[in-house]
Parts: C-alpha cells; sequence; structure tokens
C-alpha cells in the first residue's frame, strides 16, 4: 500500500510539473495572438484563433473516445464467454457507434492539420522567423500537453481507485482495519 501512495505522489507532482508547462504554453501562446493581431489582418486573426480553439476541441473528443472505447473493449473483454447474453449485445454496439465516432474525429483532426498547415503559410509571411517559431512550438505543445494532462490524469485516477479498492479489501479481510491504522488515509 505504501508503495502505491508513493507512485501517486510521484504522479501528482508530474501534474503539477505539467500544469507549470501548460501556463507557460498558455503565455507563449498569449504572445503569439499578440503578434498576430499586431500585424495579420483581421480575417487572418479570425483563422488563427478557430484554428486554435478547433486544435484544443479536437485533441480533447480523441482523447475521450479513445478513454470510452477502451472503456467498452474491457467490460467486453472481462464478460468473458458464460456472459449473460443480454449484456454482450449493447457492449458492442456501443463498441461499434464509438468506433466510428473515433473514425469521425480522426477525420476532423486532419482537416485541423490541413487548416494548421494553411495557417502555418499565413503566419510565415506576416510574423518574423522568431514569432513564426513561437507559433511552431505553441501548436505542437498545446497538443502533446493536452495529451500527456489525459494520460497523467488516467493513471492518477486507477491508483486512487486500487488504492481504494486495497484500503477496502484490507478493512474487510482483517475486519479490523481502522484500529491498524487504514481508516485514516
Amino acid at each position: 500500500m505504501e508503495s502505491l501512495r508513493k507512485k501517486l505522489g510521484v504522479l501528482r507532482e508530474a501534474q503539477r510539473g505539467l500544469q507549470e508547462d501548460i501556463r507557460a504554453n498558455t503565455q507563449l501562446g498569449e504572445e503569439v495572438e499578440s503578434s498576430v493581431v499586431a500585424v495579420c489582418k483581421p480575417n487572418e486573426v479570425d483563422k488563427f484563433r478557430m484554428f486554435i480553439g478547433d486544435l484544443d476541441k479536437v485533441v480533447s473528443l480523441l482523447l475521450s473516445l479513445s478513454a470510452r472505447l477502451l472503456r467498452t473493449q474491457t467490460a467486453l473483454d472481462t464478460l468473458g464467454p458464460e456472459a449473460d447474453q443480454a449484456e454482450r449485445p449493447p457492449l458492442v454496439e456501443k463498441q461499434r457507434q464509438l468506433m466510428r465516432q473515433l473514425s469521425e474525429a480522426q477525420d476532423l483532426k486532419e482537416h485541423v492539420d490541413r487548416r494548421e498547415q494553411a495557417v502555418g503559410r499565413v503566419l510565415s509571411r506576416c510574423l518574423s522567423p522568431d514569432q513564426h517559431r513561437d507559433y511552431c512550438h505553441f501548436v505542437k505543445m498545446k497538443a502533446a500537453l493536452l495529451v500527456e494532462q489525459r494520460q497523467l490524469e488516467d493513471k492518477t485516477r486507477l491508483g486512487e481507485e486500487q488504492l481504494r479498492g486495497l484500503r477496502e479489501s484490507l478493512d474487510l479481510g482483517l475486519g479490523v482495519g481502522l484500529s491498524l491504522g487504514y481508516g485514516h488515509y
């Protein structure tokens, strides 16, 4: 149990470090946006802002659908062959639906990637080379940080669930969890 608590501590520390990275990247994004507003035409500014907003939404959608699909697949895998036939069809249908949604979200991501290239070309004409590098770095890190944040959240949630399950099993198995000091965590 102590090992699991230490692992959760490491994950929480990693989350704090990641939050610092996210803040720094957000600040860079604000600086890039200020540069874009200062030197680009209003329609180019609108395209930049729309692209950034859409990138955030599409990456979050992909992560959410992937996690839901994984949970559904895990639920199907745990049913086993002796499972009630009433349980399997709804899960299979849900899996099929999630796979279709994930495919559509991947198509959206490809569209956003093409828009990234188009916005990047426009900005390369408007911004200085250093500002354009900042834009490219901001966009690359925005997506990467979203993915890393979701992974850390998922790992932390899993660790907390494991710790909770371990505590409950110790409390039930020993019947004296509180007297052994397990009840205060």
